[in-house]
Order: structure tokens, then C-alpha cells, then sequence
């Protein structure tokens, strides 16, 4: 397999490698119950998460008291940065079968990589914290002055980064950004049955395969390469 084949994996983090649901929660609430309002389920942050932390804090507003963009968002984002802080390790663990994919997938020596559009210093802790069992070869959270996913310009500095041709990536992840992340990067879009949006999601914005368990990806791997 010359350098031209060499497939890599980008992954993205919460709701693809991480179950973050919980913590993700509990922080939101306590932003919102410190300020007198009304708190959501658990199950109610699987739609607010996915789109940055700024767009998370605004969701998780009422409408009629939901922060502005600007000096209000912020505020509202550094209460959420502190309560996250506090709370970003009490449940948060890897989904089922991911240590397994993780170690076929640099026991192949495929390079691996995260790209997600939670804050880059969260985005690193949690690798470090849960994921650094593995060797990866890049891992990018949101950062000032680069747009977030779905815009492709970190996909494709990940690409560049790991040495791998664009259709020879394969972008895995939980929601529709995740696949409009793909296909505007020009990768291969695989959703997964197992995060925190439904499938019927991920194939309406472009996901090629679903997987219903990490190993899945292995087969899906040697399948494109025969």
C-alpha cells in the first residue's frame, strides 16, 4: 500500500469517542439554576450540543431571556467554562468498543485523529484525561480566528497534518455537522448509530455508512481498500 492509499481516521469527540452527555448537562443546569431558571433532561442536551459552546449557552436559554451575541454570550459562556470545569470528569467515559477500534486502529499503524468544536483547551484535556491510552496524530477542539465545523478548513489542516489524501479520510462522527463537516472537506462521511443524535439525521446530511459499533469501521476500512 503505497503513500497515496494510506487511510487515516479523523474522529470527533463528544458523542462519537466520549459519552460527555451527563457532565455536558449537569454544567448547563447549573448555569441555569444559579440564575434562577427553569433546567432541562439530561436527553434535551443531545440537541444543544454539537455547535460550539457559545451556541450551546444560547440554547439552553429560555428565548425571551436568551443571552445576546456579544458581551451577554460571554458571560453566559465563562459561567458555563466554570461549571464545566468543575464537572467534565464525574461521569464522562468512553462508549463501548472504542478502546478496541483505538487499538486496531494504531496496532495498523492508521493514523488517528480529533477534530471537535468543543473549546480546544476542554478538547485536550479530555483526550489526555480518557484517551491517552493512544498515540494521536492530531487533535483540534474549537479555536479563535478558525471557523468551527461544519466550514472545512480544520478537516482539511487535519488532513494536511496527518498525510493523507482527502477521499482517503474517513470523518466519523454523531451529527449532522459532523457530516456536513465530511462532505464539505471532501472525506468520507461515516455516522454513528451509538452517539447523541439519530441516524435518521446522519443520512440526511450525507453519511455514506452508518456504523452500529466501533469494530464495524475496521471492515468498512478494508472494504474501500479492495
Amino acid at each position: 500500500m503505497g503513500m497515496a492509499d494510506q487511510q487515516a481516521v479523523i474522529f470527533d469527540l463528544d458523542g462519537t469517542l466520549l459519552d460527555t452527555l451527563n457532565d455536558l448537562a449537569t454544567s448547563g443546569n447549573e448555569v441555569l439554576s444559579n440564575r434562577g431558571l427553569p433546567t432541562h433532561s439530561t436527553d434535551d442536551y443531545r440537541t444543544f450540543i454539537g455547535n460550539g459552546m457559545s451556541n450551546l449557552v444560547q440554547r439552553i436559554f429560555p428565548e425571551d431571556v436568551r443571552p445576546a451575541d456579544g458581551p451577554e454570550t460571554e458571560v453566559a459562556l465563562s459561567e458555563y467554562r466554570a461549571a464545566y470545569d468543575r464537572h467534565w470528569r464525574d461521569t464522562t467515559c468512553l462508549f463501548p468498543g472504542i478502546k478496541e477500534l483505538l487499538d486496531h486502529l494504531t496496532g495498523e499503524g492508521i493514523p488517528i485523529g480529533v477534530l471537535s468544536n468543543k473549546a480546544h483547551d476542554f478538547t485536550i484535556k479530555c483526550v489526555d484525561a480518557f484517551l491517552s491510552d493512544w498515540k494521536w496524530d492530531i487533535v483540534l477542539g474549537s479555536r479563535d480566528g478558525i471557523p468551527q465545523k461544519p466550514d472545512p478548513a480544520a478537516a482539511h489542516e487535519a488532513a494536511e497534518t496527518l498525510g493523507v489524501q482527502l477521499g482517503n479520510c474517513f470523518f466519523i462522527g454523531d451529527s449532522d455537522v459532523d457530516m456536513f463537516t465530511a462532505v464539505n472537506a471532501g472525506m468520507q462521511p461515516v455516522g454513528v448509530a451509538w452517539g447523541f443524535r439519530s441516524v435518521s439525521e446522519l443520512t440526511a446530511a450525507g453519511a455514506k455508512v452508518i456504523i452500529d459499533q466501533p469494530m464495524d469501521l475496521v471492515t468498512l476500512l478494508g472494504d474501500s481498500q479492495s
